[in-house]
């Protein structure tokens, strides 16, 4: 059975105007609470770890790579371009890809690249080989982890050379 238009239309403004008069009727009664939770969690914080002084070299399973002073291995991503002025990681990313920083050109040790410093959105300095932006990976607990190596395809560690080292 079909309902003609016009009472299809009145039954929906009826309801409406029940509803719309339901909101205004200056009672308090506590919201419902969400079914679900809402899937716009807010993007982890950004670790900032401290201002780097030393780069150097390190043999790990991946064999000599490049590491901060305190053995920490460091990555580049290929989604950054090679000279770039500013890091292609950010936002969530850098809670997974801390920035590599320093106040002053690192000491090199067994290093034979190009360092230089770039400047990061919130005034500090990340450091670059060969022209690459450097990282470290979150999840690299100890100095030498490598757990970073070939993550999705696009985090890499480097040679003393600052070439990429891929699989």
């Amino acid at each position: 059975m079909t309902l003609p238009r016009s009472r299809t239309a009145g039954t929906f403004v009826a309801i409406a105007l029940a509803a719309a008069l339901a909101g205004c009727s200056g009672t308090s009664t506590p919201a419902p609470a969400a079914s679900a939770p809402s899937s716009a969690a807010p993007a982890p914080a950004p670790v900032l770890k401290p201002a780097i002084t030393e780069l150097k070299t390190a043999t790990t399973k991946l064999g000599e790579v490049v590491v901060d002073g305190n053995g920490m291995v460091l990555y580049m991503f290929t989604k950054d371009t090679q000279g770039t002025t500013t890091s292609a990681c950010t936002g969530a990313c850098l809670a997974a890809w801390p920035l590599t920083v320093a106040d002053a050109a690192p000491k090199l040790t067994g290093v034979t690249g190009a360092v230089a410093l770039i400047a990061t959105s919130d005034g500090r300095k990340q450091v670059t080989l060969n022209g690459w932006p450097l990282y470290y990976f979150a999840k690299d607990a100890a100095a030498g982890d490598v757990l970073g190596q070939d993550v999705n395809k696009v985090w890499y560690v480097l040679d003393k050379s600052g070439t990429p080292i891929k699989p």
